[in-house]
């Protein structure tokens, strides 16, 4: 059971891009950082992404190091700042879902599945990068979530 959380790789400007598709060094990284991952193992079922034209590209390149046969998902709720405590309930620990979104959401979303509060920040995403969430589960309450391992294309 795990969820990973993957802000999109390094976007274009606007005025460069209107749709601020994935610049050059956001695919490098991409490219650079997913067959580490396929390398890992990471047992991810579905990807799933917000529609937004980075967060497609950064999920495709993520799709096909893993070679999933699953198809890629768009879903709503995980845009920059959309509410975190509405998604939560949505999430399934045992589907193993590969979530790529933006920030804030993916910070506050993480502050929240560990403090209950999406206020207190636990964790800095990089772009391109993994978190990968796991929780327990006790009887009749939430899942106790945890970050597990992350997974970064830079160490600095």
């Amino acid at each position: 059971m795990a969820l990973f959380l993957v802000q999109h790789g390094m976007s274009l400007s606007k005025e460069v891009d209107p749709e601020r598709g994935l610049s050059e060094l956001g695919i490098e990284e991409t490219n650079r950082i997913a067959p580490v991952a396929k390398g890992y193992g990471i047992p991810v079922q579905t990807i799933v992404h917000s529609g937004k034209k980075r967060a497609e590209q950064t999920a495709a390149v993520y799709h096909r190091a893993l070679a999933l046969e699953t198809s890629l998902e768009v879903i709503s709720g995980i845009n920059p700042l959309d509410d975190v405590r509405a998604f939560a309930p949505r999430i399934d620990p045992g589907a193993n879902w590969m979530v790529v979104g933006h920030m804030p959401f993916m910070e506050r979303l993480v502050s929240y599945l560990i403090t209950g509060s999406e206020a207190i920040r636990v964790y800095q995403f990089q772009n391109s990068g993994i978190v990968c969430l796991d929780c327990r589960t006790v009887r009749d309450k939430d899942p106790d979530w945890f970050i597990k391992w992350t997974l970064n294309p830079n160490i600095t």
